[in-house]
């Protein structure tokens, strides 16, 4: 792989105090919305070709393979972004500083641009036994200052500047993970919805038992600052005559379950009324497959990329000369 011209991972920490002002100003003297550089792909009509990972490395075995995948990825010199959807670990491996920090080595390897949504065996079930029984808002904090070093900026080989909801909206600021930007006239938007019932399931397996109130309290509050990313890409979508837009989540806001019940209802909304595709990408379910007309809505579809996996991935491409706007392909490590 190619050398990187960016911070290192180190770098980027360091600068995290003085960067973030200077990447606050930035954004908000752009146009809302808008990416302010673009070595993730272009921002004309030419496609994007984006490789789409989720659910990986997950074990011992995937991480010594994993560098394989990362080498795949970047031998395609169509690729010129990588979205992952989360769970950057399995979810019987613990939550340690030094797994997640193993995990971000080898995010850093990849040449193009790194976006990644968290997933809930980052941070929501790391309150099980096996998980070491951490208190997972700790973990989430902590989950931020590693894999969203300088908010507004990815990691990855090459840094992308993205619009990041922790800096150009004061009332969600510590949603750093949540971020947008525009390739080939599509908006792209990460929102931070997981498994495990969307983080509402008991935080049961911590010393003492579960902490209701604080469990709830995290949850009421990202889904507010998740319903008004929504919001906010479509309406840039809508104002800037996007082709299209595209949500990455982790987890499926399905239909049966109150702790997607609001995200769901959203999405379908907005969708249905957004002149154009819509794509809703995830994982956490492990099994690659696509949805068209997802929930009713003619114009929206889900994808769903592999997971619990090093040996495969999605080629997604975004093109907006054609009526689709989006198409994919998987492909084998090798």
């Amino acid at each position: 792989m190619t050398a990187s011209s960016s911070p290192s991972p180190a770098r980027r920490r360091a600068l995290l105090s003085s960067g973030a002002a200077a990447l606050a100003a930035l954004a908000v003297a752009t146009v809302p919305g808008t990416a302010v550089a673009a070595p993730g792909g272009p921002r004309g009509q030419a496609p994007t070709t984006i490789a789409l990972l989720g659910d990986t490395p997950y074990g011992p075995e995937q991480r010594e393979l994993f560098p394989a995948l990362a080498d795949d990825v970047d031998d395609d010199r169509r690729v010129r972004l990588v979205l992952h959807a989360g769970d950057v670990k399995a979810g019987s491996e613990s939550c340690s500083d030094a797994l997640l920090g193993d995990s971000l080595q080898k995010y850093e390897s990849f040449e193009d641009p790194f976006v990644l949504t968290p997933g809930d065996n980052d941070w929501t079930d790391c309150h099980r036994t096996t998980n070491g029984s951490f208190v997972p808002t700790e973990r989430l904090d902590r989950l931020r200052e590693l894999m969203f070093p300088v908010p507004g900026e990815t990691i990855g080989g090459r840094g992308m500047r993205v619009v990041s909801q922790g800096v150009t909206d004061p009332a969600h600021a510590d949603y750093v993970e949540n971020v947008r930007f525009t390739r080939s006239g599509v908006v792209m938007a990460t929102v931070h919805v997981v498994g495990s019932s969307n983080g509402l399931l008991p935080w049961a397996q911590l010393p003492g038992g579960d902490r209701p109130a604080e469990r709830l309290a995290e949850f009421e509050a990202r889904r507010a600052a998740n319903l008004a990313w929504i919001d906010a890409a479509f309406d840039e979508a809508e104002a800037t005559g996007a082709a299209g837009v595209l949500l990455l989540l982790q987890a499926e806001p399905v239909d049966d379950d109150p702790g997607f019940a609001a995200e769901r209802e959203l999405i379908l909304a907005r969708s249905r009324a957004f002149d154009g595709p819509v794509l809703l990408a995830h994982g956490d379910e492990h099994r690659y497959e696509a949805e068209p007309a997802y929930g009713g809505v003619a114009n929206l579809t889900r994808l769903e990329t592999f997971g619990d996996t090093a040996t495969e991935w999605l080629r997604l491409t975004v093109d907006p000369r054609t009526d689709a706007v989006f198409s994919w392909e998987p492909v084998a490590v090798g």
